[in-house]
């Protein structure tokens, strides 16, 4: 089956936009990721001494040592199936996709029982922040234009240490005991991502599709539409440069 050309305007309209509050929310929406990654890692870290105690989940050192190797296996599991998904159902659906699966695995980490529990509820986390990889770094190529993507592209990435002094101010409060009991405080920890991960949703909920992706498959009037409202946004300056 042969493909059909399109001629369109749309690349190019992307990347002579100018620089608007429209782009500081999609850095923001998808920075969060980054955010919530680093949080994620500071705080498993943080918490593998509180996890082996009796008042706990009661792990082994080598328990805490392989709930680290699921989160990772989870991560590149995910970006292999959500990286797959997002270019057949595209960027927006798998934007939602990819943080439900991360808020909600995380949240049910903190309601954890035993080892093999919070095994598999950290395997699904880094399978929502692995598929929020892939979708990220595609949006970042499709929506911002071209003279400042690598820009925008290391401040989304470097992102990740915000993440991990969020984590790390977090867990000086909420494992202290003398703030609060220790069966307590670990859980709380994780609420922590679970509420960052419902605020991103709320965000992400202005992010259009990708145009480009829409463009790609055959969808061009759809693009343009949302190019003009998106223009319309910054006020016609976009389509007058």
């Amino acid at each position: 089956m042969r493909g059909e050309w399109v001629e369109s305007y749309v690349p190019a309209r992307l990347d002579r936009m100018p620089w608007s509050r429209w782009h500081w929310l999609i850095v923001f929406a998808l920075g969060a990721t980054w955010i919530l990654d680093g949080l994620e890692v500071t705080l498993a870290g943080s918490l593998g001494g509180i996890l082996t105690h009796r008042e706990t989940l009661g792990l082994t050192d080598a328990q805490v040592g392989a709930s680290a190797t699921c989160y990772l296996i989870g991560a590149v599991i995910g970006a292999l199936l959500f990286g797959y998904g997002t270019d057949r159902l595209g960027r927006k659906k798998l934007f939602f996709i990819t943080v439900a699966v991360y808020l909600t695995a995380t949240a049910f980490t903190a309601f954890s029982w035993n080892f093999a529990s919070y095994a598999v509820f950290r395997a699904l986390t880094g399978a929502g922040i692995g598929g929020e990889y892939a979708a990220i770094n595609s949006a970042i190529d499709e929506l911002i234009p071209a003279r400042v993507r690598g820009r925008v592209d290391l401040m989304i990435n470097g992102s990740y240490w915000v993440g991990a002094a969020m984590g790390s101010a977090a867990t000086v409060v909420l494992l202290d005991p003398n703030r609060l009991p220790v069966w307590l405080g670990w859980r709380l920890a994780f609420g922590i991502g679970a509420t960052l991960g419902l605020v991103v949703i709320f965000f992400r909920r202005w992010i259009p599709e990708s145009p480009r992706w829409l463009l790609i498959h055959g969808r061009p009037k759809e693009a343009e539409r949302i190019l003009d409202d998106v223009e319309q946004s910054m006020g016609g300056c976009a389509a007058s440069t």
